[in-house]
C-alpha cells in the first residue's frame, strides 16, 4: 500500500502528535510536523508539494489557488474549527481536493477569558509591573478599578454575551452595538442597545467580538478611535483587520489610549512592527482558542475526519 503522507502545519507548541492517536491512521501514514510557519508561497509549494493531506490549524496559512495549482498530490485538507475564510473553495472543488473541518472547540469559554486577561492587563499595567518586579524594581504605575465603568462591546453574538455575563462580577455596565443588533437581544444579554458613536463615547472598555467580514473590515477606525476618552482601554481577540492598524497607531500616539491585542493584520506579526515596541499596549500571539481541550478536540477530529475520508465517507464536510 502506498503511504499516506500527512502535513500538519503552523503547530508553534509542536503538540499535535501528542493531542490525539494518530497511530489509528495505521502503518502507512507519514506524518510531518511543521512547527515553524511557512512565510512565502514558494516556500509553502516546495514544502508541501509530496503531500496527500494537509491539517490545517486554523486560518494561519491561506491555501489560495497560486498554491493549490502547486500542490499535485493534495486531495484532503482537514481545518481546524468550523469555518474558515483562508482558502480558495473553487479552486480546491476544481483539483478534486476535499475539505473537511473539525468541532470548534471551547473557543467560545476560552477566548472571552483571555479578553479579559488583556483588560486586567491593560487596566493594572500587568506587563510593566511584572518587569519592574524582575528587575530589581517596585511600583511604578498607577492601576484603574474596573467597577462602575463602561463596558462597550463591539458584537454581542456568544463571545459578547460571555463577556457581558463575566462584567456583572466586576460591576461594569454593558453597553453593546452591531450592525442587526437588536434592544430585546441585548438586554437579554444584559447589555443595552445603544449607536455606534455613542458606545466609543460612553465606554470606558471597548471589546471586538465580531466575525470578519467585508462589512466588518476596519469597523473600527480613526471616527471611532478619536471618541475614546483618555483613560479608555480597547481589546481586540476576534480578528487584526476589524480595527483599522494605522489608526490605532496613530491614535496611540496621540495618548490616552491602552490596548490589549491578541489579532493582528499580518500573523505572525512581524519582528519589527511598531506595536511590539509599545507599553501603552499588551500583546498575546493570537492565544485565544490555544487552550489544551480545544486542541484536543482539533486533532482528535483531524485524525477522525482522515479516517472517514479514507474510508470514503467523509465527514464534516466544509463548502465555501
Amino acid at each position: 500500500m502506498a503511504a499516506l503522507r500527512i502535513a500538519i502545519l503552523d503547530d508553534y507548541q509542536n503538540v499535535a502528535l501528542k493531542m490525539a492517536d494518530w497511530k489509528r491512521l495505521g502503518p502507512d501514514a507519514q506524518i510531518t510536523v511543521f512547527d515553524q510557519h511557512l512565510p512565502t508561497l514558494d516556500a509553502q509549494a516546495e514544502a508541501l508539494a509530496p503531500f496527500d493531506v494537509l491539517c490545517l490549524m486554523r486560518e494561519r496559512m491561506p491555501v489560495r489557488a497560486e498554491l493549490l495549482e502547486r500542490l499535485p498530490n493534495l486531495k484532503l485538507m482537514v481545518v481546524t474549527g468550523v469555518r474558515t475564510r483562508s482558502i480558495d473553495f473553487a479552486a480546491a472543488e476544481a483539483r478534486g481536493v476535499v475539505i473537511c473541518h473539525t468541532r470548534g472547540g471551547d473557543s467560545s469559554f476560552a477566548t472571552p477569558e483571555l479578553a479579559w486577561g488583556l483588560i486586567l492587563a491593560c487596566a493594572r499595567h500587568i506587563p510593566q509591573e511584572h518587569r519592574n518586579v524582575r528587575d530589581g524594581g517596585w511600583q511604578r504605575t498607577l492601576g484603574t478599578t474596573l467597577e462602575g465603568r463602561t463596558l462597550g462591546l463591539v458584537g454581542l453574538g456568544k463571545m459578547g454575551a460571555r463577556m457581558a455575563s463575566i462584567a456583572r462580577a466586576f460591576g461594569m455596565p454593558v453597553i453593546a452595538w452591531s450592525q442587526n443588533l437588536t434592544a430585546d437581544r441585548a438586554a437579554a444579554a444584559g447589555a443595552e442597545l445603544v449607536a455606534k458613536e455613542e458606545l466609543f463615547d460612553r465606554a470606558d472598555v471597548v471589546t471586538i467580538h465580531l466575525v470578519l467580514s467585508d462589512r466588518t473590515r476596519g469597523v473600527v477606525s480613526a471616527p471611532e478611535l478619536a471618541r475614546l476618552e483618555p483613560g479608555s482601554i480597547l481589546v481586540n481577540t476576534s480578528r487584526g483587520p476589524l480595527v483599522d492598524e494605522a489608526a490605532l497607531i496613530a491614535r496611540l500616539d496621540a495618548g490616552g489610549l491602552r490596548a490589549g491585542l491578541d489579532v493582528f493584520d499580518q500573523e505572525p506579526l512581524p519582528a519589527g512592527h511598531p506595536l511590539r515596541q509599545r507599553d501603552d499596549v499588551v500583546l498575546t500571539p493570537h492565544l485565544g482558542y490555544v487552550t489544551d481541550t480545544t486542541y484536543a478536540q482539533f486533532f482528535d477530529d483531524c485524525v477522525e475526519d482522515i479516517l472517514a475520508w479514507r474510508a470514503g465517507a467523509p465527514v464534516r464536510l466544509l463548502a465555501g
